[in-house]
């Protein structure tokens, strides 16, 4: 596999060696040591898996303190615009953001690690999203920032009218208000 690190510290996209054949594709999706030299320690302690439509955007989401939770991210079916968001107030790239399309044909993986918001938007008819974690969901730490923040300046190539997302989603804050990690 191969590692880049984005603008953004400690956030990676990796791009799997995939072999191919008559018979269909084989490749490897996670090998912790390989990870850890490149990007770090990390545990991850849990799988998850959505499905989602064309114009569905889940995002920007985060869990805050000692909740966070880092994500190895890839999909398996369709095509999505994956965004990472530094939300560390202490950080030279705070308020700024990495977007990366990750689809069944390229294979690539998004690692974010704690300090970031993500979210994710369905380009394909359907996707299927699935990721790891490194802390279980705690809905007591769960936050987000509204994915339309104009200050964020994301590109989102879809027409704002067409976009599906919860009303959960459409009533979190802009990242002025929000709580941040120092």
């Amino acid at each position: 596999m191969e590692y880049k690190e984005t603008i953004l510290n400690g956030v990676f996209v990796i791009e799997p060696r995939v072999f191919t054949d008559a018979r269909g594709y084989f490749f490897e999706a996670w090998k912790k040591e390989e990870f850890e030299a490149h990007v770090g320690p990390v545990d991850f302690i849990q799988d998850n898996e959505s499905r989602s439509s064309r114009g569905v955007l889940r995002g920007l989401h985060y869990q805050k303190g000692e909740l966070a939770q880092a994500k190895l991210v890839r999909v398996i079916k369709g095509c999505v615009l994956d965004v990472a968001l530094d939300i560390r107030r202490s950080s030279p790239t705070f308020g700024q953001h990495v977007a990366v399309e990750l689809s069944e044909e390229n294979k690539r993986q998004f690692y974010i690690p704690r300090g970031f918001a993500h979210g994710f938007l369905v380009m394909s008819d359907d996707a299927v999203f699935t990721y790891k974690v490194d802390n279980v969901y705690a809905p007591q730490a769960e936050a987000g920032i509204r994915w339309n923040d104009p200050e964020l300046g994301i590109q989102w190539p879809i027409d704002p009218a067409e976009v599906l997302t919860s009303e959960k989603d459409l009533k979190q804050p802009l990242l002025k208000d929000a709580w941040l990690f120092e």
